[in-house]
């Protein structure tokens, strides 16, 4: 079972390393150290339900349904658009920047923020369900259970290192000028991701 495990596990790393929404807000959590555990519990069980929705045949039934990719597409790309605004406007204000003034986050917040951040990104749909989901069919029984726990096991290394890795970089960030660079960048992320999804939809 060792082969498809790795096979599952790199594969599911290669797709969730990339810089990505979700990503962004759970470096920025960790860096401000609110609610990390729960942010990084809720990328990661969110993904292993993808993955199993995936390997278990749901992404076939997805890929049929053409009106709910749009209707996600829409929805995560203007979530995304406000997303880059509120972080656009973070980096105009420094002295909000501070890790001490950040963690006026509530639990609730935090937790609506990611859950959208990862429902309404139609990529996660795509990496997880889709192209995690439809690889499995090369695998049966016991090998593709080893494949998606590879894949599952590959998002919880990653958030749990990105959210908990990110306190490393903390006295990089003791300075408003880095909070500020960091959430233009968050911004222009967003603002490009939100930008790629309507494209993708208008030219369909």
């Amino acid at each position: 079972m060792f082969g498809p495990a790795a096979s599952g596990f790199f594969l599911g790393g290669s797709l969730i390393v990339a810089i990505g929404a979700q990503n962004a807000f759970i470096l920025r959590q960790g860096l401000i150290r609110s609610h990390v555990f729960v942010v990084c519990m809720i990328g990661a069980l969110s993904d292993a339900l993808l993955i199993a929705a995936g390997v278990t045949g749901l992404g076939t039934f997805i890929a049929r349904s053409p009106w709910l990719i749009s209707a996600v597409t829409l929805g995560g790309a203007a979530f995304l658009f406000a997303y880059a605004l509120l972080a656009f406007r973070r980096a105009l204000h420094p002295h909000a920047l501070l890790a001490d003034n950040s963690r006026e986050q509530t639990l609730r917040t935090a937790v609506a923020t990611c859950l959208a951040l990862t429902f309404l990104n139609p990529h996660v749909y795509l990496d997880t369900v889709l192209l995690i989901g439809g690889l499995s069919g090369q695998y049966a029984g016991a090998a593709r259970v080893a494949y998606g726990a590879g894949a599952v096991l590959a998002s919880f290394v990653w958030f749990f290192g990105l959210g908990y890795g990110a306190r490393l970089l903390a006295p990089l960030f003791a300075r408003p000028s880095a909070w500020r660079a960091l959430d233009i960048l968050i911004g222009l992320v967003m603002a490009a991701l939100a930008l790629g999804l309507l494209q993708r939809f208008f030219a369909e």
